[in-house]
């Protein structure tokens, strides 16, 4: 079966890059062009910003995003002004951003876009849901695993993940850090019928009791520490909205309420703690979960570093799929 083919059997989909130059956005172009060759009617949207031709922290070249005729496209006003091709305003938002309201467009003739979609996930959500209005057979949102204040993966029927041979100059240490992204991909979900309430929540900690959330008044895991008794005064069920870091999980682990304790996410991509803290969590009798599990239906790879290392795409494309255990691409290889 082809990509194209895997990724057909979703309706709404998400290209996450495990870092920077992992091929996310040249996996983006690849797609759209076979979508394209197929007829089949498509829709794209972004988590930040994507498109740029120099990213703006690196000052790098990026490959930029070119959309064909008939595609629909959601961005800022911001972004939609600064297009590179002739379209059509189809709907603009009541729902702003920091760049202005968003602005769904389908492209007359083709060209180049800036993309700069929904600030929350809660936005994310109403982008895919309305496409269906547009006749859209399928909903694209590009992303990134550093952008950590979404949850597009886990809002999404499939996740393609792109990862390569930037993350680390040597295949061992690639090998490892895919490897611990694959375990926390694994992490068990929470059972909790409250879990589409609770991924619509965007600040804050709450006490799961019998799966139902109860407000701790605790706007951050990052104050957690001058919280110590509100933490647990509805048991030691957690739910953090947010992002978890491994100061909250080493402070969990020396309380006497470790024992026991479940920490849940929204999904992986909020967790940020290191393995061995996260090992440590588990050995006091911790416990971490995740309302909504990822389906990762594919792995694209890049074999090539900006720094020049490099991995034989064979060799790359055949460890990653040990390690994920899903097909992997090399899409500048043909697939």
């Amino acid at each position: 079966m082809t990509l194209i083919d895997t990724i057909l059997q979703s309706r709404t989909l998400s290209i996450t890059g495990m870092a920077k130059n992992t091929g996310k956005t040249v996996t983006l172009n690849y797609l759209l062009g076979k979508l394209r060759e197929r007829g089949v009617r498509v829709a794209v949207t972004s988590i930040g910003i994507d498109g740029e031709k120099t990213d703006q922290v690196t000052q790098t070249e990026k490959p930029e995003i070119e959309l064909y005729e008939g595609t629909l496209f959601v961005t800022s006003e911001y972004h939609y002004r600064q297009r590179l091709l002739l379209s059509e305003i189809v709907d603009l938002s009541d729902e702003s951003t920091s760049l202005g309201r968003l602005v769904t467009a389908r492209v007359l003739q083709s060209g180049k876009v800036i993309l700069s979609g929904p600030a929350t996930t809660g936005g994310v959500r109403r982008v895919l849901d309305r496409m269906g209005e547009f006749g859209v057979d399928l909903t694209i949102v590009d992303g990134a695993l550093s952008r950590k204040s979404h949850a597009a993966p886990t809002v999404t029927d499939g996740l393609i993940l792109s990862t390569g041979a930037a993350i680390a100059p040597d295949l061992n240490t690639i090998v490892k850090k895919t490897s611990e992204l694959h375990d926390l991909m694994q992490l068990p979900a929470y059972e909790t019928d409250k879990a589409d309430e609770l991924l619509q929540v965007e600040n804050g900690i709450f006490a799961l009791e019998d799966g139902n959330p109860v407000s701790l008044n605790i706007p951050s895991s990052l104050l957690s520490d001058k919280y110590k008794t509100e933490l647990f005064s509805h048991g030691n069920q957690l739910f953090i909205s947010g992002i978890l870091t491994d100061m909250m999980l080493n402070f969990l682990k020396m309380q006497p309420e470790a024992k026991g304790c479940a920490v849940v996410v929204k999904d992986f991509t909020k967790i940020f703690v290191t393995p061995m803290t996260l090992r440590l969590f588990q050995s006091k009798g911790g416990k971490l979960c995740v309302l909504k599990r990822p389906n990762l239906i594919a792995v694209t790879v890049n074999p090539l570093a900006p720094s020049g290392f490099s991995v034989p795409s064979d060799v790359l494309v055949e460890v990653m799929e040990r390690v994920f255990e899903v097909p992997v691409y090399d899409v500048m290889a043909g697939v």
